[in-house]
């Protein structure tokens, strides 16, 4: 900021387009510097450094929403990617016509879980459907959930009596060896009901290996409900995939539009977000968590 005043008072007295383009490129600069301690100042709460699992699933809507669904993994590929963070698709059911009927995602980079809880809940998607001769207007529903990557300190009481574990085939892309050997892993924990697959892996260890890090996260989530409802503040209200639950909404028609129904941010280059710029919402969502606790305080 020192730098940029000396900059501007010697601007004022004899204007330099070299020297404004420098000035203006130390302003963005020191923007973006602003925005990471803002973003590290918010992100203090108990699992927020973590990495995470995410699960895509389409709702209402049928063809359009297993699209929508996929629409939605590309774009946080993409946000993870400008971010340097290290993804995986641990399981992908693809759809029969178009999408994908479910996606988990791994998240490996610095506060992934902190900076994505802005994006558990249900997303909404309004535009022409490629899928209907009619040209007409559809709206169609995905949900995004997630759970931190938990560090192997943190303890779950796991019996193997409690798991039953399958193996299959795995579907889709992947390779001869991925597809002609049963190396994906479905596991089944028996006093939950929960039930979770990798078949991403080629190796039938791996997959266990990551099918178990998902139901451990995924179990911590429920101990944690049933102690003390953390949980609540985890992963938000549960809400039905349908209108009426989003808490984002994307038109692609009849007008171009992004809003966010928590905070009330709009943007209107849609293309970008849908390449992954998402970061304005998370920062929105961040800000409004940390206004919301100063006032609990």
């Amino acid at each position: 900021m020192e730098d940029l005043r000396g900059f501007l008072k010697i601007l004022a007295e004899s204007p330099d387009a070299s020297l404004e383009s420098e000035c203006r490129h130390e302003v963005g600069e020191l923007e973006r510097e602003v925005d990471r301690l803002e973003i590290a100042y918010f992100l203090t709460a108990e699992h927020d450094q973590m990495g995470a699992f995410m699960t895509i699933r389409p709702g209402a809507g049928g063809t359009e929403a297993q699209d929508w669904a996929q629409m939605l993994m590309r774009m946080y590929l993409r946000w993870a990617e400008d971010r340097k963070f290290k993804t995986e698709i641990v399981d992908l059911s693809p759809a029969e016509e178009a999408g994908i009927k479910s996606a988990t995602i791994s998240f490996d980079g610095p506060y992934a879980y902190g900076l994505l809880k802005a994006e558990k809940g249900v997303h909404r998607l309004v535009r022409i459907s490629p899928f209907d001769a009619n040209k007409r207007r559809h709206t169609s529903f995905a949900e995004v959930a997630l759970v931190p990557w938990l560090d192997e300190d943190i303890k779950v009481d796991i019996r193997d009596e409690d798991l039953r574990i399958d193996t299959f085939r795995a579907s889709g892309a992947g390779g001869q060896l991925v597809n002609k050997t049963s190396s994906a892993v479905r596991i089944t924990h028996l006093p939950s009901g929960l039930v979770v697959q990798c078949q991403n892996e080629r190796s039938q260890h791996q997959n266990k290996a990551t099918a178990m890090a998902v139901l451990r996260a995924r179990l911590f989530e429920l101990e944690e409900e049933k102690q003390d409802e953390k949980l609540v503040r985890l992963r938000g209200e549960r809400k039905a995939v349908e209108f009426g639950s989003q808490i984002r909404s994307y038109v692609f028609m009849p007008y171009t539009q992004v809003k966010d129904l928590r905070t009330g941010l709009e943007l209107h280059d849609v293309p970008r977000v849908m390449d992954g710029g998402i970061d304005p919402f998370i920062i929105a969502f961040l800000r409004q968590q940390a206004k919301a606790q100063r006032a609990q305080a």
